[in-house]
């Protein structure tokens, strides 16, 4: 598998506290061994934004990514972290 980052990801990865931070580095080696572990609550996401899939941080953060398939390994993009409150705003 490959993880790639989106600039607007880097960009909001910066704006989050050290212990978030934290928490998304964890996250990462999550998502890295199996990116469908329960503890990630690896799920589709609706309305505006059903092509795109969300993995819980914490209760209320969330990494927005989407899956992009290949013959020879799978690819998923992080585009951003945000809160759940933003995400449905």
């Amino acid at each position: 598998m490959i993880i790639k980052k989106h600039k607007l990801f880097d960009k909001s990865y910066l704006k989050l506290s050290q212990k978030l931070k934290l928490k998304v580095n964890e996250t990462l080696v999550l998502i890295t061994k199996n990116h469908f572990d329960k503890k990630l609550n690896n799920h589709a996401l609706k309305w505006d934004f059903i092509w795109l899939r969300s993995i819980n941080v914490t209760w209320d953060y969330r990494i927005i990514f989407k899956e992009i398939s290949d013959n020879n390994y799978e690819i998923i993009e992080l585009l951003k972290i945000w809160t759940h409150s933003e995400l449905y705003k």
